[in-house]
């Protein structure tokens, strides 16, 4: 079978992983049909009515949208058969866990998760084509909070709840880029595959699970096992609800490991887009600074930013994306140890760790409020790319 040329170092990936490698390069050629259909049958009605459709399906159930078309109705067919394994109680314990990590989280998640995104130098193409990170990006870095916030707050992946919205209408504005992208004579089928396809989808649901918790370890934040088993949970129902192919979607740490290290295996180091969507990611604390007194403030933190980037990517990531070296990356690791030590004191002491979980919620809810600026994010299909 030929793979798209993104798809590199096959011979020694198959020596360590076997038959795996070629099973995980068709994924390069698969996206989501359900939502694939659901998006081509709502593409011919203007893009309030689709989005209505969409919204009072979410909030009432499809049944509430006679007129919607049969694709659609096949898309929440789906969505509304919860499978088995999913445990209500363990979403919420997942999405506690990552909230008591409060600052650290959104740390690990901007500086590690959302640029270790950005080095697939294939599935950061259509990111890199919307031009909006380099453009808007502390509107887009807010919009990636409030999705993380919805997803992990209580209730927030039950049928009603945030979480779920967020998780169908992203899928859908996936499904939206994947269509436009395909009819772009820029695209580059033969180097990328699909846009937006199985392969990169079940990446990007291990940066907002697998990666965090190798971030948070690295931070010298400590999560119970129990913890990290029910934020793989969430995370693995998330994949679900995102249109993640069942075979990609991983129930353990150990498998999540596994998958990642094959993706991270099999792609070319980071491109020039890589580097132009960590550097605006980075500068976006800047660019959004609205006084001199924000700005000379986000100038300061962003040397810190650097810093904490590189200690979580590792040096030749950072080398590959142009990172520059900074004194900050000892004060990094010394924060790394303090927080360790800080864990340790905190495990002996009963219920504490518990504690923290309203801390954390404040956080996100403050990040998300300054990083919007009243302008909610809806997460809406898009009319172009």
């Amino acid at each position: 079978m030929k793979f798209p040329s993104r798809y590199v170092r096959l011979d020694q990936a198959r020596e360590r992983y076997g038959t795996r490698v070629d099973r995980l390069g068709s994924f390069l050629t698969k996206g989501d049909p359900l939502a694939d259909a659901a998006v081509n049958a709502l593409a011919v009605h203007p893009a309030p009515v689709r989005q209505s459709m969409v919204d009072r399906a979410l909030d009432e159930g499809i049944d509430a949208v006679p007129e919607g078309p049969d694709a659609l109705r096949a898309l929440f067919a789906q969505l509304d058969r919860v499978p088995f394994w999913v445990d209500p109680e363990r979403l919420d314990r997942g999405g506690a866990a990552f909230l008591r990590s409060g600052l650290l989280g959104g740390m690990v998640l901007g500086a590690y998760s959302l640029v270790a995104g950005y080095c697939s130098p294939g599935g950061n193409k259509p990111l890199a084509f919307s031009g909006r990170l380099s453009q808007d990006a502390p509107r887009r870095l807010a919009e990636t909070g409030r999705f993380v916030q919805a997803v992990s707050s209580p209730g927030g992946m039950h049928r009603r709840g945030d979480g779920f919205k967020a998780m169908v209408k992203v899928r859908l504005v996936h499904a939206s880029v994947r269509q436009m992208l395909l009819r772009s004579p820029r695209w580059n089928a033969p180097a990328w595959g699909l846009p937006i396809n199985q392969y990169d989808m079940s990446g990007t649901t291990l940066l907002f699970s697998y990666i965090v918790l190798d971030g948070l370890d690295k931070m010298g934040f400590q999560m119970s096992a129990e913890e990290r088993m029910d934020f793989m949970h969430l995370w693995r129902y998330g994949g679900y609800l995102i249109g993640v192919d069942d075979e990609l979607r991983c129930t353990t740490e150990a498998e999540a490991k596994t998958l990642w290290e094959l993706l991270s295996n099999t792609q070319a180091p980071p491109d020039d887009d890589s580097r132009a969507l960590a550097h605006a990611l980075l500068d976006s604390g800047v660019t959004a600074a609205r006084t001199p007194v924000e700005r000379v403030r986000a100038e300061r933190a962003r040397v810190a930013g650097y810093a904490l980037s590189r200690h979580l990517l590792g040096e030749q990531f950072a080398d590959w994306l142009g990172y520059p070296k900074t004194p900050w990356r000892h004060a990094v690791r010394l924060f790394q140890s303090m927080n360790e030590r800080a864990g340790d004191a905190l495990a002996r002491t009963t219920g504490l760790p518990f504690a923290k979980v309203d801390r954390g919620t404040r956080y996100w809810r403050f990040v998300v409020d300054n990083g919007l600026r009243g302008v909610p994010a809806t997460f809406e299909m898009p009319d172009a790319v």
